[in-house]
């Protein structure tokens, strides 16, 4: 797919590609034949997203900071307020089976803020927040592995991905570097069946697959920054990005794509 403004938060969702185009304040789901359709429109810059177990789509609103729900019919409602938290600019999602979701933000304003530690909090599936880690080095896309065991969160200031271990009520804790990513400044992250993680990083132009520990398996290098990733979880494995050209371009066209490697391993875990 091309012409998109800002696309980033690709997540794979009942058989389709669902993802955010930030700069046109919209959620569009994408289907392997190209064709697509807006389902959201939300006036927010960053809007991540993700699903509840029984398919409500939640849009991470940074602007309003809050969390909204999607319910059946279509109406967009507050699932949680956020503004007690941090008044900074809140950034990825991810939801566990429990309808847990984790939420980060970044804790300086960007561009052009100085920048200062981010955080991670935890929203329960009755809305209710509290902060679960913080002094995070700018975080951005974050995964949970397939066996619920582990919270991974990119630091992008920190080039490197780190790990909590997800206690029974949601608590994160033992807190390490799960790669180190010398060089890049990992974005959106996902995890696929074989344990590996896929990170996107916009100004090397690449999305990268690493095992635990940083031994790099796979590189795929696009023409413009890549933002962030998602796998298929079907038969025929798809590495879906999203980029754009991104630091001052001047052109009067979009320049957001959204393209399909064939991948070794499907997706896992969450989202």
């Amino acid at each position: 797919m091309k012409g998109i403004v800002f696309g980033e938060s690709p997540r794979w969702h009942a058989g389709r590609l669902w993802f955010s185009d930030w700069g046109a304040h919209q959620v569009i789901v994408l289907d392997r034949e190209g064709r697509h359709e807006v389902v959201v429109r939300v006036e927010s810059f960053p809007m991540c997203i993700d699903f509840l177990p029984d398919g409500q789509l939640l849009v991470l609103d940074s602007a309003g900071r809050q969390l909204l729900r999607r319910n059946a019919v279509g109406s967009m409602t507050t699932h949680a307020d956020l503004s007690a938290i941090s008044d900074k600019p809140w950034n990825d999602i991810v939801v566990d089976r429990n309808g847990n979701a984790y939420v980060n933000s970044i804790g300086f304003d960007f561009p052009g803020g100085e920048p200062a530690p981010g955080l991670v909090a935890l929203i329960s599936a009755e809305g209710v927040a509290r902060v679960v880690a913080d002094d995070l080095a700018f975080p951005n896309g974050m995964a949970i592995t397939a066996d619920e065991s582990t919270l991974i969160v990119a630091e992008s200031h920190g080039c490197r991905l780190t790990a909590f271990d997800l206690g029974p009520d949601g608590t994160l804790g033992h807190r390490r570097t799960w790669a180190e990513t010398p060089g890049d400044h990992p974005d959106g992250i996902c995890v696929d069946a074989e344990g590996a993680v896929w990170y996107a990083d916009v100004g090397n132009r690449h999305c990268v697959r690493v095992r635990e520990g940083g031994e790099v398996l796979q590189t795929i290098e696009v023409d413009r920054g890549a933002f962030a990733c998602a796998l298929s979880r079907d038969e025929r494995p798809v590495l879906f990005i999203v980029g754009q050209a991104y630091g001052g371009t001047d052109d009067a066209e979009p320049t957001g794509q959204v393209w399909a490697y064939p991948a070794p391993a499907a997706g896992a875990g969450w989202p």
